[in-house]
């Protein structure tokens, strides 16, 4: 017989040859050497994990002249008849390519003869996913009450479009993605019945790729030893599945980190021009970020990093890479990856999402150190005015800050629910503003809000940070106000960046026009009065004697006042 491929010449043939499903071998192992095998099975999971392999040694096992055994012994007739085909009690059926009713009514007619040459009579049937619903339905009765000589096996990598009638007739089985450890140690144990050398980092590599599949890791590793001379190395196996080397992609993501997009698009280049696949390369460049995120995360879940091996560079970008920033950078590798499934040309999406990462690594680390910047030094300041403060509190001589002698007076005596008014934009100038407001001139300020947004940023990026907090909720010819949802936000706009703001405004809108501030729940209120003072309501609550006492001798701050039920 001429050659054969790996994965046909070291399929299992026992149920403790099958790598990483212990799960199942050791249920099936103790069902058999206790004859309490059922009379049908659903064998589900990703392929090349061992699905009909086991079926057929299952096969072997109950049909084997030694039985009850927990494996079959491979040596007496039935087992090496099942093994090669001969027998023709154990009948393999693809689902794929007899799908239709036709066949199963042969199935269910020629159930009920008896085996020729061993004790039961096996089905598989593989791919059964592919039946048709009336094939499914021929199929019914037959497998919930076959033969008690008969055996259904059914294979399938779908099973969710399996009928629930189908599946609570069969006792099911989930077999599992076989780690990378388990295909490496069944590799190691085929590549030491050959005369060629396979290095560590290349069984590494092949099964990474293989994805959890058996078979379609002796599949690469087949290719690999038939393109190699003499030891199979890494580059062979990045030659043959497209990947890159771990060094490749540190030496991007290095590039991306120092916003050095000359040189991370000169090595994307290098890689096209070598004929590596656009989208296989974006998907490991989104696996090793995902490596970097989880060992930041968590350094003992080293066993579960796919793309990366830890060493001392892959240590050091851990460090240097905040998870803030991988979060946005995984989105955006995820919408290239997307856009590129429909694309002709993947490299232009490609190049166009290493562009876009250099320059959201710029702009994140310029936006998050001017804002913590801003943030430190409006913080001291009002550390060192509150100290100010507490020190002429318990000297007995209470001298207002500087910052509070421009604040307004003392606020009313509100009822317990409402909301104070205090702001930038005093409620009397907001509310005149609002008898010239349109919605009209909301909605042109509204259209042309994000050229502001982007000339305030081409101008000062901690100025953006700062009013991206905002958004506009009322405009007249000449005034805009602004609502905004946090108070240091519209205290740095109005301390800092007032003037550059309202010289931004001034040239996107092409006229003289001013901005009054406030705060977002501020905002609801003076909105709320003053549709009442347009609507006549007036009405004020009525004074009380004692309130006004109590005030006059506490003052308002001190006093809370809840109404009666």
């Amino acid at each position: 017989m001429g050659y054969q491929a790996l994965y046909r010449v070291w399929r299992p043939q026992q149920l403790k040859d099958i790598a990483g499903q212990e799960h199942i071998t050791k249920t099936l192992q103790n069902a058999l050497v206790h004859n309490k095998f059922s009379h049908a099975y659903l064998f589900t999971g990703p392929r090349g994990t061992g699905k009909t392999s086991a079926a057929k040694i299952v096969a072997k096992a109950i049909n084997c002249e030694q039985a009850p055994v927990s494996e079959p012994c491979n040596e007496c007739k039935s087992c090496k008849g099942i093994t090669d085909g001969s027998i023709v009690d154990v009948i393999e059926i693809d689902a794929a390519s007899n799908n239709g009713v036709d066949e199963i009514r042969d199935i269910r007619d020629k159930v009920k003869f008896a085996p020729n040459e061993v004790r039961y009579k096996v089905y598989i049937i593989d791919e059964v996913h592919m039946l048709s619903t009336g094939a499914f339905n021929a199929l019914l009765k037959t497998l919930e009450e076959p033969p008690k000589h008969v055996i259904f096996i059914l294979a399938t990598t779908e099973p969710h479009k399996i009928p629930l009638t189908i599946i609570s007739r069969c006792q099911r089985f989930d077999f599992k993605r076989i780690s990378n450890e388990a295909l490496v140690d069944r590799m190691k144990f085929i590549v030491s019945h050959y005369e060629t050398a396979v290095n560590e980092d290349a069984l590494q590599m092949v099964a990474r790729a293989a994805d959890g599949g058996m078979r379609d890791a002796l599949s690469l590793l087949d290719q690999a030893m038939s393109y190699s001379e003499g030891t199979v190395t890494l580059e062979d196996v990045l030659s043959i599945t497209g990947a890159v080397s771990q060094s490749f992609l540190t030496d991007i993501v290095s590039a991306i980190q120092a916003q050095d997009s000359v040189q991370a698009l000169k090595s994307v280049n290098g890689l096209l021009a070598e004929g590596k696949d656009p989208q296989r390369f974006i998907e490991d460049l989104i696996y090793y970020y995902r490596d970097i995120l989880l060992y930041q995360t968590a350094p003992a879940l080293e066993g579960m990093l796919e793309r990366a091996k830890v060493d001392e560079q892959f240590k050091k970008l851990t460090t240097e890479i905040s998870p803030s920033s991988i979060y946005e950078w995984l989105q955006l590798l995820s919408e290239s990856q997307q856009a590129m499934k429909w694309a002709t040309q993947g490299k232009i999406f490609l190049e166009l999402a290493i562009v876009k990462l250099c320059q959201s690594t710029s702009s994140v680390a310029a936006i998050s150190s001017a804002v913590d910047q801003d943030k430190v030094v409006f913080l001291e300041k009002k550390l060192e005015s509150l100290e100010k403060e507490l020190k002429s509190l318990k000297s007995g001589q209470f001298i207002p800050a500087p910052s509070e002698k421009r604040k307004e007076p003392s606020k009313p005596l509100q009822r317990k629910g409402s909301t104070s008014i205090g702001s930038k934009g005093a409620p009397t100038q907001v509310k005149e503003m609002l008898k010239k407001a349109t919605k009209q001139d909301l909605q042109l300020v509204n259209s042309q809000w994000g050229q502001v947004m982007e000339r305030v940023k081409q101008h000062s990026i901690p100025a953006q940070a700062w009013l991206s907090d905002c958004k506009p909720v009322a405009a007249s010819n000449d005034n805009i106000l602004l609502a905004f949802q946090n108070e240091m936000h519209r205290d740095m706009i109005e301390t800092k960046f007032r003037s550059d703001v309202e010289n931004i405004i001034q040239q996107v809108y092409q006229k003289q026009i001013n901005f009054y501030s406030i705060l977002l729940i501020q905002w609801d209120k003076i909105k709320e009065d003053f549709l009442k003072e347009q609507r006549g309501d007036t009405s004020q609550p009525e004074e009380d004697p004692i309130v006004d006492e109590a005030i006059k001798l506490v003052g308002s701050d001190l006093i809370e006042i809840v109404e009666s039920k």
